[in-house]
């Protein structure tokens, strides 16, 4: 126990000492959370649009164009013509376009089907698709169905429907998989960098004692990173709420952590120098955070890669904190989420301290 304390403290006594480290992790763990929370927008804002009134300034065309207001959408601007509406949109001056017909207004005081011509630039294929619905919602706004059911929506978890709840918690996730298998890995090879790993075997230390403390040394500075943006980012300045237990959701960030940096002893084992760590984990993390549900959602892919993403450990933690921070799931209940993780994590540990005990 004495040789594994020595050693975990001599890790961080050199992460410390690590300035250029320390300075980015920390802008990655707060500084880059706080930006993809507060900056990334899921939801239409700001967004340009253009319309062509062929119907001489009707009373229903003013009224739609003057729903299309700030924070969603900037002043509609007036074109001469379909085909400058269609230029400025090609141009990437507009992203939305409305044209009115010249019997628009006619067939709606008559009561008949009326047309409302609408130009989107899919490129910007998500605020396209969102400001369609809003656009949708503004033009049933001036019609009247007769549903036979009338639809009372429930929002739970997030009656706001507030992107801000989820953006920061993607990112933390996203940088702990990252630092997670490079730190962990980094740890051994800058050892191989340094010259030093023929020194290291040489001393009178079990190699399962120093793998293991050099291996939990990053896992507590990426737990307390971890720790300080929740704090700091996410209970403190995006207000998530934490309706189930702080110590579960601890001791699952724990496990997770152990089971990303069994990844990092195999990138150990077959790396030589930094650089390879960091294309190694790029080359991993991919695959983990999409098979997670993180952009995606699970139900939404191939049924193979459904199937794969039973062998991501991120999964198992995203949907871990999501209950235990948004739905308040009891303790008992996370059982699922604790196995998936002991289970996979302990795989992937055993695996990466098999390969990195080779070079002992």
């Amino acid at each position: 126990m004495r040789a594994f304390w020595t050693i975990l403290l001599k890790e961080l006594t050199l992460f410390m000492r690590s300035v250029g480290l320390v300075v980015a992790v920390l802008f990655f763990f707060l500084v880059d959370v706080y930006i993809v929370g507060n900056d990334i927008e899921i939801e239409p804002k700001n967004v340009s649009v253009g319309y062509v009134d062929y119907s001489n300034g009707g009373v229903l065309s003013k009224k739609i164009l003057s729903h299309l207001h700030a924070p969603e959408f900037k002043k509609p601007i007036p074109f001469q013509s379909h085909e400058a509406l269609s230029k400025a949109i090609f141009d990437k001056k507009i992203v939305v376009g409305l044209i009115f017909d010249p019997d628009f207004q006619k067939r709606y005081d008559a009561g008949g089907a009326t047309q409302l011509n609408v130009l989107l630039d899919s490129t910007a294929a998500t605020q396209s698709l969102l400001t369609l619905n809003y656009l949708q919602n503004i033009v049933l706004g001036f019609s009247s169905p007769k549903f036979p059911i009338e639809l009372k929506i429930h929002k739970l978890f997030n009656q706001n429907s507030d992107t801000k709840k989820f953006m920061p918690l993607a990112e933390l996730l996203s940088i702990m998989t990252l630092f997670g298998v490079i730190l962990s890995a980094s740890v051994f090879v800058k050892e191989k960098e340094q010259g030093t790993w023929d020194i290291m075997l040489l001393t009178p230390v079990d190699s399962r004692i120093i793998i293991f403390a050099k291996t939990t040394s990053q896992v507590l500075i990426l737990f307390f990173l971890t720790m300080l943006s929740t704090g700091i980012d996410l209970f403190g300045i995006f207000d998530l709420p934490l309706n189930g237990s702080f110590a579960a959701y601890a001791l699952m960030t724990l496990v997770f952590l152990y089971s990303i940096a069994g990844i990092g002893l195999f990138v150990a084992a077959v790396s030589n120098t930094i650089m390879e760590v960091a294309q190694w984990s790029v080359f991993l993390m991919m695959p983990i955070i999409f098979l997670s549900g993180a952009w995606t959602p699970i139900y939404s892919m191939n049924i193979y890669l459904q199937y794969l993403a039973y062998l991501s450990p991120l999964r198992y933690y995203i949907e871990g904190v999501e209950s235990i921070l948004f739905r308040g799931t009891p303790v008992e209940d996370l059982w699922l989420y604790f196995a998936g993780m002991t289970v996979i994590g302990a795989f992937l540990f055993m695996v990466g301290y098999r390969k990195i005990g080779k070079l002992f």
